[in-house]
């Protein structure tokens, strides 16, 4: 007889883990509490004809995700059509406009432009950046973390000191840029690791070279193709989805999870992978002597952030707008600073507008506009609708003045915005997070939440809130580990 695997949650992560551990010859089942699966990168349409992609929106690291098509002899392509965006995206500054390009050439070209000598810079940035990512994403990453004896080999000892662990990366880009613009394009990729770039390892410069080195990339249809391909190729292996199911209690006897209570039904199985939020996971769901990990533990945890979002839809097209604009016309260390250390609603804020309808037709009608605002905010605020209507009339102020369109919020065909609420009820999202537990030295590899639950010995966690952390490829990378742990014993 296979045995029987549940998941719990329907995320990256969540779907990763459960189609590794059916490859491996169990029963899975995923257990949703929400209607639809994908958890945050859920997808939404209007009666009106708009599509909203509801969470991630920047694809990056494309050979990871292709990995995951590759483990189960699928392509990316077999599910999805990605496109390249170009320019990969603008950013907004207080004195002009600065267009990333998709061809390496030509950024190179434009950092020269932007200061003398930072051609050759980049060249030497982006080749550290390619080592670490090489090393970090391959080697590293893929890791239980149960003990740092993992990390003991002669690849990763000699990789040590070139991977900048004890290096900031707030010191590392100024090493190689002097001018402001550059600098800031250089640390916005690490503001959603959940801490000022002054407190993120220098290791991270990866994720430089796995945006902007390997491209901005653009799945037709939006982010919600990635989840409809995972699943089908979960499904393929027998993964058998149950939406609408939320699970109310993870049931323990001895050493042993036997069985989960959904919608007041006990069903047993022989080992739980929970994809929920390992806060909500821990505190809802288990008996306390079963937990990891105590509240004061999380409350000293450090945080990625939250964010304010706004899906809306314009009945006209917008001139000036690309897919991807960041305004940074403000500083971004206070924006930080209010983010990770003062805990407060932004003073002078940087947001991002996203606006598929300008790649992609089927996401909009017809001569009409999907944008997506965001501004990250710290988790935990006292979040309301007159407080997120404030943040959004200055957004949309700022981006007239972008593009030179007056009185857009007379074009409004939709309008929805979901904040800190909408995550912890959405999510069980502690604190109402919404990108996991920041990437800090202090909360890297087994200083992270573990893997495996110390009391529960068939209980694994996976997903942004243990290794290797947050985004669309560490999740999915996170939902293989467990699933390999879980199924160890098979």
């Amino acid at each position: 007889m296979p045995k029987r695997t549940a998941v719990i949650g329907s995320g990256f992560s969540g779907i990763s883990a459960a189609a590794y551990a059916a490859q491996k010859g169990n029963e899975v089942h995923i257990f949703e509490k929400n209607e639809t699966i994908g958890g945050r990168a859920r997808q939404f349409k209007t009666d009106n004809g708009y599509v909203f992609d509801m969470g991630p929106s920047w694809y990056w690291m494309p050979d990871i995700i292709e990995s995951f098509f590759n483990d189960f002899g699928k392509k990316a392509s077999d599910f999805y059509k990605l496109v390249p965006l170009n320019p990969q995206f603008e950013m907004v500054f207080s004195d002009g406009v600065m267009a990333i390009p998709h061809e390496y050439s030509e950024m190179k070209a434009l950092f020269e432009k932007t200061e003398k000598g930072a051609g050759e810079k980049l060249d030497a940035f982006m080749k550290d950046a390619q080592y670490k990512y090489e090393v970090g994403m391959k080697d590293f990453v893929n890791k239980p973390c149960h003990s740092w004896f993992e990390f003991v080999s002669p690849k990763i000892a000699v990789s040590a000191l070139k991977l900048d662990l004890l290096s900031n990366f707030h010191k590392f880009v100024r090493k190689y840029f002097k001018n402001p613009k550059l600098i800031m394009l250089m640390e916005f990729p690490v503001i959603f690791l959940g801490a000022a770039p002054k407190d993120i390892p220098a290791l991270y410069s990866l994720m430089n070279y796995g945006g902007y080195k390997l491209g901005t990339w653009y799945p037709i249809g939006g982010f919600s193709k990635i989840i409809e391909g995972m699943s089908e190729v979960a499904r393929q292996q027998g993964v058998q989805f149950h939406t609408n199911s939320p699970v109310e209690k993870i049931n323990v006897s001895g050493k042993n999870a036997g069985s989960l209570t959904v919608n007041g039904e006990k069903i047993e199985f022989d080992n739980i992978i929970a994809s929920s939020d390992y806060h909500h996971t821990e505190e809802k769901l288990l008996d306390a002597e079963f937990k990891n990990y105590d509240e004061n533990y999380w409350k000293k945890r450090i945080f990625a952030p939250s964010c304010l979002i706004y899906y809306l839809g314009f009945n006209k097209k917008i001139d000036g707008l690309k897919h991807h604009t960041l305004f940074f016309e403000n500083d971004l260390d206070l924006h930080t600073d209010e983010i990770y250390s003062d805990k407060k609603w932004p003073t002078k804020p940087l947001f991002y507008v996203c606006c598929p309808s300008k790649t992609d037709n089927s996401v909009a009608p017809e001569g009409c506009e999907n944008v997506f605002l965001l501004m990250p905010v710290a988790t935990g605020l006292e979040d309301s609708e007159e407080i997120r209507e404030k943040y959004f009339l200055e957004m949309i102020a700022r981006l007239e003045k972008h593009t030179g369109t007056n009185n857009l919020t007379e074009k409004l065909d939709y309008k929805k915005s979901y904040c800190i609420k909408d995550f912890k009820e959405d999510y069980n999202a502690y604190e109402g997070n919404a990108y996991g537990l920041a990437n800090t030295l202090s909360q890297t590899a087994v200083l992270k939440p573990a893997m495996r639950n110390k009391k529960v010995k068939n209980l694994f966690y996976t997903g942004q809130l243990t290794v290797p952390g947050p985004g669309v490829p560490p999740s999915i990378i996170s939902g293989k580990i467990a699933a390999l742990e879980a199924t160890k014993n098979n």
